[in-house]
């Protein structure tokens, strides 16, 4: 996911994004310690989207502040 992308979404849809991302990292997780994971990979690309997303939404509250 492309931090692009991200801009363009509404703070309400960057917050759902937020969580389903939650989601699936604890997911992930799970099937890690059950030995079930399929891609390891997918554990560190999940984590840096979910940063990604964790900071788009830090930039755009920061730039509300501001507007204000």
């Amino acid at each position: 996911m492309k931090p692009s992308e991200l801009r363009d979404l509404t703070l309400d849809e960057l917050r759902q994004k937020e969580g389903d991302l939650n989601a699936e990292l604890f997911n992930l997780r799970f099937q890690l310690a059950t030995n079930q994971l399929e891609n390891p990979m997918r554990l560190p690309l999940t984590k840096k989207d979910l940063a990604r997303v964790k900071t788009v939404i830090a930039q755009k509250e920061q730039s509300a502040e501001r507007t204000e």
